[in-house]
């Protein structure tokens, strides 16, 4: 009787192996195609969210929704775009506030060459108007603010700004000033179209990267929020009341 031949039996080993293998890959093909297909649903439905929540977000900030503008205790106005500082001095012109926040001023600018910026009475901008040199962009604005608030035991603040940065201007302000009533008063820069904005490459660009900023703000603003909830938050509404440039 001959001796097996163990190249065959390593063979047969070898095959029963890889079916082995191969059966128990086959198994988990499908939860493999399943999980693959439940992430790229949840990829699509994020980006349709995004997409969905920009386009809100740009219909609200150029839409004209004015209203009458209660008075307050002091108006902050947050540099860096058009009619901005004109704006504020008009509410200060009519008695809207007690006194002026000029916030993230260039500090190269001296109260001089402000005031003649500001262009209102000089017996109202000499007691009345405050200039902050330390912001230097909106997180910076609303530390500048807190300080400024806080100093002057404010509580009620009427927020100039432009109409597409007044939603993120809003939540970083709320944010550090829990219990102060944000009164937002915005501003059409000039050369900003209000109907077919989708029709201007440069202004949707502008839309786009502020939203983009504005969800980082209002996620931390919700989560401080839930996390450690205080009494008397101030809510971020939208635009009451616009100026036109």
């Amino acid at each position: 009787m001959g001796r097996p031949n163990r190249l065959h039996f390593d063979g047969e080993a070898t095959a029963d192996r890889q079916a082995i293998r191969t059966g128990d890959t086959n198994k988990y093909i499908p939860k493999m195609k399943m999980f693959s297909h439940a992430i790229i649903v949840l990829l699509a439905l994020g980006a349709a969210a995004l997409a969905f929540g920009f386009v809100l977000f740009a219909v609200s900030v150029t839409r004209d929704d004015a209203a009458d503008l209660d008075k307050a205790d002091g108006i902050v106005v947050l540099t860096g775009g058009d009619n901005r500082i004109e704006a504020g001095a008009k509410l200060m012109s009519e008695g809207r506030a007690k006194r002026m926040l000029i916030s993230g001023v260039n500090r190269k600018v001296s109260r001089e060459e402000m005031q003649r910026i500001v262009r209102i009475d000089n017996k109202v901008f000499n007691c009345c108007v405050d200039l902050g040199y330390e912001a230097l962009d909106t997180v910076g604005n609303a530390d500048e603010t807190r300080t400024w608030a806080n100093t002057n035991g404010y509580t009620k603040l009427i927020v100039v700004t432009s109409r597409y940065h007044m939603p993120r201007s809003l939540a970083e302000l709320a944010l550090v000033m829990p219990g102060v009533t944000l009164l937002p008063y915005a501003v059409t820069p000039k050369r900003f179209p209000e109907t077919a904005w989708w029709l201007h490459v440069a202004t949707t660009k502008v839309l786009l990267s502020e939203y983009l900023k504005f969800l980082p703000a209002v996620a931390r603003l919700t989560a401080q929020r839930v996390i450690d909830w205080r009494d008397g938050q101030s809510v971020a509404i939208m635009p009451q009341k616009r100026a036109d440039g």
